[in-house]
């Protein structure tokens, strides 16, 4: 069956006119999809710069965490309070040999929890000028919570030319520290 020039007309119009509705509303939808979209993205904006500015003042003591830590040779993290007093004499002893230094008798004793100190260690070495000086520049990078307390240089008289060192070494106790609150002042 043919159709006529007017029925293909308005079959063509209607078409049309489908069309356009359908874009219409197609587009409608799509628009109201993607506005959806868009809030979301700006609401996900709008957290990640408040999350920013939250972190920001972590990330700059973050940093400087980092480089006291790298400075000192120093991690929190791997002290252990069972063998930390054994761990630190032993790296006192070995920085001492390493720099020249002849170690003497060393004594520990237990430290007092209201100092927050785990043990002090007394150390005693001899050896040249330049051993004491490099020995002592090496003590605060050992890598254990260390503080010295005292420390005594004189002469040895059986030997000249050499230095006698007695050193008084607080070994902190880290989880006392840790757990401490932190001051307002």
């Amino acid at each position: 069956m043919a159709l006529t020039q007017s029925e293909k007309r308005t079959i063509r119009y209607a078409s049309v006119g489908i069309a356009i509705y359908l874009a219409l509303f197609g587009g409608w939808k799509v628009w109201g999809w993607l506005s959806q979209k868009r809030t979301e993205y700006n609401q996900l904006i709008a957290q990640g710069q408040k999350l920013k500015t939250e972190v920001q003042p972590f990330a700059d003591q973050s940093a400087v965490v980092k480089k006291l830590m790298d400075d000192f040779h120093f991690d929190p993290a791997m002290l252990t309070t069972n063998t930390l007093v054994a761990d630190a004499t032993a790296a006192i002893q070995k920085a001492a040999m390493s720099g020249g230094l002849q170690p003497g008798p060393v004594r520990e004793s237990a430290g007092r929890s209201a100092n927050k100190a785990l043990a002090t260690i007394q150390f005693e070495g001899a050896g040249q000028v330049a051993s004491v000086m490099a020995f002592l520049q090496r003590l605060p990078t050992l890598g254990f919570p260390l503080l010295v307390d005292s420390v005594q240089i004189g002469s040895d008289p059986m030997r000249p030319g050499q230095m006698k060192l007695t050193i008084t070494v607080i070994v902190l106790d880290f989880d006392q520290w840790k757990n401490q609150e932190a001051s307002h002042a």
